[in-house]
């Protein structure tokens, strides 16, 4: 059976459950969908197929991608703008993204004192939303959703 040098997940299994499968059926075997699951399952050493997919990890995607048009809030402020770098950060469940701002955003909400800024570097989840949070609990930055099924809108 052929194996991925992705890191495993629920999709890679799967994968390697359907090759098997056909695999079996080329050679005159015939196996259902489940058993070739529950088979490729105990390849990798877990007891059956619910059990891996439990201890396997989701691998999450980064909520945006070079050159998306976004629009959120960064320190509080509305701003839209382009996405003009990504990276993801150790671990792969936080992700680096760098947005040019189509307008500047004075990030500064004292009255007599303003800083603007164009182009932000900020640390966001799967969800685009900053784990760092400013002093009343609002996230650094919070990129709105763009199809409700693929990100949630969470504090």
């Amino acid at each position: 059976m052929p194996y991925s040098l992705s890191a495993l997940s629920p999709e890679i299994l799967k994968v390697e459950a359907r090759v098997l499968r056909e695999e079996c059926a080329s050679s005159g075997e015939t196996i259902s969908h489940s058993e070739a699951l529950e088979r490729t399952a105990k390849a990798h050493g877990y007891r059956d197929w619910n059990t891996a997919v439990a201890a396997l990890p989701v691998p999450m995607t980064c909520p945006v991608a070079l050159g998306d048009r976004v629009s959120g809030t960064y320190l509080k402020q509305r701003f839209a703008g382009r996405v003009i770098a990504t990276a993801i950060l150790a671990g792969e469940q936080l992700y680096k993204v760098t947005i040019k701002f189509d307008e500047p955003v004075d990030v500064v909400t004292f009255d007599s004192f303003s800083a603007f800024r164009q182009r932000v570097t900020a640390t966001v989840d799967a969800y685009g939303v900053s784990p760092a949070h400013t002093s009343d609990g609002e996230p650094h930055m919070r990129l709105d959703p763009k199809r409700a099924d693929k990100r949630k809108d969470r504090r």
